[in-house]
């Protein structure tokens, strides 16, 4: 009889949770794995809706989030409280998921107590150390402490092949991709309780949406600012179009944006969206305005336009594909593109209809079988 091996699962955010969902309940049902789930709830109230939503129950809350949080407390609060975690679980392997700052923390507790790191989502570069800050220097560390590397692409494989990472890496595609296709399914079958009824009364079927989120640090300041000039600038000429903005609760992001768009008629500012209320609401919309490095990943899957409110991406292949524009946060930028894609029907319905290259909603499957097999080979 096979050995059960403990595959401990560590995230801390929304973004992490929904992507993945999909892949602990995969181990789950395998039997080859005893799966325990810990979260850092590094985002409280925004991670707490995705495990809701997809019915994953904690067997750890490290529950280390406080307002207005530093990276310095974040990282500490982290490294500190899941030691315990690794010493009552006794996991084979941490399952870690992109590039936050529990990824990090979490490998490299592993890495301590010398327990192998499987790395989802492994490879993405920018080459810059500050953009996204500190997202970039987070996932290049995790690569130099991680044993199994699950790329979602095959620039992401070779990323890793550039920095002498060669064994154990495989591309299995983003499992992001899983995640959205299981919510569309549900969506499908129940769509009136996935409508957000924030929006009763304020858009209608005949309405033109453009979805913005924004979060990243290097946003933070003059560059949100900018953002919201451009905004301001789209809904004064295109007065069928409704700007929908689920402001992301950071103060440092909604204050700057309900002072500058608060009470516009065509802006509507909500709250953070339950993910199958996002879900939604990605598919309604005619174009997405982000930072959001996965909904660079999981809009092309819906056909729309990715206009990418950073300098510069880890995720160029959507960009190369044509699923997505650089917009950065110049307001002049980001007003052109809009106005291109709001006019041209040809521009429009080529990015629309472009190829999304990061999955076919089949990863988790094949990081399962992957790990399985692995752990066998290393049992015998």
């Amino acid at each position: 009889m096979r050995k059960t091996s403990k595959v401990l699962f560590v995230f801390g955010t929304r973004p992490e949770a929904i992507k993945l969902m999909p892949l602990i309940n995969k181990f789950k049902e395998n039997n080859f794995f005893d799966v325990k789930v810990c979260v850092t709830a590094q985002h409280r109230d925004m991670l707490d809706q995705v495990l809701q939503f997809f019915s994953i129950i904690p067997d750890y809350d490290l529950n280390v989030m406080r307002e207005n949080q530093s990276l310095f407390y974040i990282t500490a609060a982290v490294l500190k409280k899941i030691e315990r975690v690794l010493d009552d679980s006794k996991p084979d392997v941490v399952v870690v998921q992109g590039d936050t700052t529990t990824t990090f923390i979490a490998s490299l507790a592993s890495y301590y107590k010398k327990i192998k790191v499987a790395h989802i989502e492994a490879g993405l570069r920018s080459f810059n150390k500050f953009a996204p800050y500190p997202e970039e220097a987070n996932r290049v560390l995790t690569s130099r402490l991680a044993d199994y590397h699950f790329a979602p692409t095959k620039r992401a494989m070779q990323n890793l092949l550039n920095e002498g990472i060669s064994n154990n890496v495989w591309v299995t595609g983003n499992t992001a991709i899983d995640a959205l296709f299981l919510t569309l399914r549900m969506l499908e079958s129940n769509e009136d309780g996935f409508y957000p009824r924030e929006l009763v009364g304020k858009v209608e079927p005949i309405d033109r949406i453009i979805l913005v989120t924004t979060h990243r640090r290097e946003n933070f300041g003059t560059p949100l600012e900018n953002i919201c000039k451009a905004l301001l600038e789209i809904a004064d000429t295109f007065k069928d179009v409704k700007i929908l903005f689920p402001v992301h609760p950071n103060p440092n992001v909604k204050g700057a944006v309900y002072r500058l768009l608060h009470g516009r008629e065509n802006i509507i500012l909500l709250k953070p969206l339950e993910y199958p209320k996002f879900v939604w609401l990605m598919s309604r919309a005619s174009i997405i305005l982000t930072d959001s490095g996965g909904l660079q990943e999981e809009a092309p899957s819906l056909g729309k336009p990715v206009l990418v409110l950073r300098e510069i991406t880890e995720r160029l292949e959507g960009v190369e594909a044509g699923t997505a524009i650089l917009v950065g946060s110049n307001t002049k930028r980001i007003v052109d593109a809009v106005s291109d894609l709001l006019t041209n029907k040809y521009k429009y319905e080529r990015m629309s209809k472009a190829v999304n290259p990061y999955g076919d909603g089949k990863s988790s499957g094949r990081i399962v079988q992957i790990l399985e097999d692995e752990l066998i080979k290393c049992s015998e």
